[in-house]
Parts: C-alpha cells; structure tokens; sequence
C-alpha cells in the first residue's frame, strides 16, 4: 500500500512532522494500527537499523529516526486500547548500562506488544542490578538485552553473569539484540538466543516459550 511505503520512508529520513501527518490520514483510512506498525513504522526502522550496520548512516541519524517514530506512537496509541488483553508470557526488556539508544528495544517491544505478550520496559542505561531486582521481583518468562554501541554489548555478560550468580538463569530465558550484536557473540556469552529485528525475535520468544511447554 503506498500509504505505507511513504510512512515507512519518511521514518528513515526522520521527518516526524510527515510521518504523523501520513499515520493520521492512514487511521482515517480504515488501516488498522497492526498494519501501520508493521508495514510502516517498523519496516522503516529495521531499515535504519540495517543501514546502521552497515556504517551506512550514524547515531544522530538513528536517533532522528527513532524520534519520528516515538512521535507516529503517539498518535496510534489510542487506537491501539481496544486490543484484546491477553498474555501469551512476561517479558523484561532493557537497554543496557552506558547505552542511551532504544529504538531497537522500541520496535521490538511494540511487535511482542502486538502479539499478546506482557511487556515491562526498564528503559534505557539499565544497570545489573536493576535487571536482576526486576526478575526477582517479576518472574518474567524471558529477559531482553539491548545495546546499540560495541562499547556497551558487553555489559551483557555482565548481567548474564549476575543473573547466574543469584540461580536465576534457569527461571528465565535471556536473548539479546541490537546492531553490533552477533549469534557467536550471544553463544560467547550465555545467551539463550538473539534476534536481527523485530520479527526474528518474535519467532525467538515463541520458539524458547514453546520449548519450555514441551
């Protein structure tokens, strides 16, 4: 749907101002909000993210991005109150101490959101001990880790290590995301598994949940 492609576009170069405009027009459209996060937003986004990677664009390119987005939410959220409640698991998502960026937590956050899944989110520059306070405290079926910035992807070990350290690593499964992370950087260290983008890591958590079912 062109409506979509546009919003999606627009999302990338960070024209917040089009992109709410588009959503508005969208919604008057009879196009629901799934199809606007999914086909537009978020397509947008994984799109940025991709670019990112590849060193393509830079963090103030993102974070204008992310800006775009986060003001497209606000104008979906609204329609978004008649979704049926449900919970298919608990999720705690957080990006990691040091690291200011969320959009990839953002995105993947609203996908689970969509799908039925209880979302906390600590937000940003998250410290070990708030993760493992947050566990204890919440029983989440999985904990995801975000981190845009190499300087910053390997605090995750570190609250890898401090959930083992209290035993919790068997109450809770822990996948982690973001631009610089890897498959061999989440089996280096002790994750139960990691997705590129929001529709990997919705396929991640119903893998990891089922298995536990099974």
């Amino acid at each position: 749907m062109e409506i979509l492609t546009e919003i999606s576009k627009n999302v990338e170069i960070g024209d917040s101002a089009a992109v709410k405009e588009l959503v508005r027009k969208a919604l008057s459209m009879n196009i629901t909000p799934e199809q606007l996060l999914n086909s537009g937003l978020i397509k947008g986004m994984e799109a940025v993210g991709k670019k990112f990677k590849k060193n393509e664009i830079f963090i103030p390119e993102v974070l204008i991005a992310s800006r775009a987005m986060k003001s497209a939410m606000d104008v979906i959220k609204p329609y978004m109150s008649d979704v049926e409640e449900r919970s298919l698991g608990k999720i705690v998502l957080g990006t990691v101490k040091g690291d200011l960026h969320d959009i990839g937590k953002m995105v993947v956050s609203i996908a689970l959101e969509r799908e039925g899944y209880d979302i906390i989110d600590l937000g940003i520059d998250v410290p070990k001990e708030t993760f493992l306070e947050t566990i204890q405290k919440e029983n989440p079926d999985i904990l995801g880790m975000s981190a845009l910035l190499t300087t910053t992807m390997t605090y995750m070990r570190d609250v890898i290590d401090t959930i083992k350290s209290a035993h919790l690593n068997k109450d809770v499964k822990i996948i982690i995301g973001g631009a610089p992370i890897t498959q061999s950087f989440a089996d280096e260290i002790g994750a139960d598994g990691y997705a590129q983008e929001a529709e990997s890591a919705v396929t991640l958590v119903k893998t990891l949940l089922s298995s536990d079912i099974s």
